[in-house]
Parts: C-alpha cells; sequence; structure tokens
C-alpha cells in the first residue's frame, strides 16, 4: 500500500484528488495539507507527497519540496500543478521533486505516475518533458535557473537594487544578468524582456 499527502491549499481539488485516487487498490490518502507549512510537517507520515506549487501568501511548494527531500528517508514528492513555466519547472527539480504533473492528467496517468514516483522513478508530464528537452538541445540561447528568477523579479516591478538585496547580490551581478536575459531574449529594455519570458514560457503570465 502507498500512502499518499495531498497538498493543496483548495479543497475541492484535494477532494478531487482523493475520490480519483482511492478508487485503487493499491493507493491510500492518509493525510491531507492546505499549506506548504503543513506538508512538511505531515510528509514523514507518508510515502508520495501530491504538492502543488503555489499556496497563498505562505511558503511556496518548491520551498516545501526542498525541506520535505532533505532528509534520508523522505518521501518522494510529485509535483502536480497547473504551471507549466521553465521557472516553475527547474526550481520544482532543483528541490527535489521526483517528478512533474499538470492537474489535467488523466486520473489512470496519475495512479501511474503515483507508483512510479513512490519506486524512485521520475515521471514527467509530456509538455514539461518538452520543454526539458528544447532547453538541452538550445543550452545558449536558454536562461539559466537564476536569470529566469531575475526576470520574474524584473516582472513583478523590483528594481535593479531590489532585487539584489531579495537574492543577495550585488547590483552589478543582477545588471549582468539582465545583459544576458537581454542578449538571449533578442529585447532591450525590462518591458520587452518581461513580455518575451511570459509569451516563452518562462515565467508565468
Amino acid at each position: 500500500m502507498i500512502r499518499l499527502l495531498l497538498a493543496d491549499d483548495h479543497p475541492v481539488v484535494r477532494a478531487g484528488l482523493r475520490a480519483v485516487l482511492e478508487t485503487e487498490p493499491d493507493l491510500e490518502v492518509v493525510a491531507e495539507a492546505s499549506s506548504a507549512e503543513e506538508a512538511v510537517r505531515l510528509a514523514a507520515e507518508v510515502d508520495v507527497v501530491l504538492m502543488d506549487l503555489q499556496f497563498g501568501s505562505g511558503m511556496h511548494g518548491s520551498e516545501a519540496t526542498a525541506a520535505i527531500t532533505a532528509s534520508s528517508d523522505a518521501p518522494k514528492v510529485l509535483v502536480l500543478t497547473t504551471y507549466d513555466t521553465d521557472g516553475d519547472i527547474l526550481a520544482a527539480i532543483e528541490a527535489g521533486a521526483t517528478g512533474y504533473l499538470l492537474k489535467d492528467a488523466p486520473p489512470e496517468d496519475l495512479a501511474a505516475a503515483v507508483r512510479n514516483a513512490a519506486t524512485g522513478q521520475t515521471v514527467l508530464a509530456p509538455a514539461v518533458a518538452h520543454r526539458l528537452m528544447t532547453r538541452m538541445r538550445t543550452p545558449a540561447a536558454a536562461l539559466s535557473p537564476r536569470e529566469i528568477e531575475v526576470l520574474g523579479l524584473v516582472a513583478d516591478g523590483l528594481s535593479n537594487l531590489e532585487i539584489s538585496k531579495r537574492l543577495f547580490l550585488s547590483q552589478a551581478t543582477v545588471k549582468s544578468h539582465l545583459v544576458h536575459i537581454y542578449t538571449k531574449l533578442g529585447v532591450d529594455s525590462r518591458t520587452a524582456a518581461v513580455a518575451a519570458g511570459k509569451e516563452q514560457g518562462l515565467i508565468r503570465r
């Protein structure tokens, strides 16, 4: 029996996942979490955590994933979200997620993904796998995780000074990241960089 924790801040989503997964004879939902912090506290009780990425104003799902997977006997974390940007995908994978699925996955795919994740196999939604393959095929043009992080903060309206404080970088380093971002995206302004980043699925719209 594979024990599951459902981590999502929407009760309707958790109820729907529970209804789908508990039809499987080898899957049991033993806990639910409405926040990332709660998911970290409850993770030790289960084999697989189904983790959303966005939890209101609290801890991010990727942060919770990193906290959960830091221990030696950690459960597997399978991200289940609506976000398919490079920024979200890379952050989750770097945090230690075993898999990354989108919420439009068919029920049978979800159950199979949980079983594969429980055995340590990597599970990726086709669209996610495609984005990662594209990054690998064009590494020179692909923004680094840090560059995507900087671009996301630019999109949030932060100045170079504010970004430097948020990321503990010098302003010169932030400017250097922006130069690389502009070059890779073929733009010459912050506004154009944000527009291109959203268009290419690097950051959320």
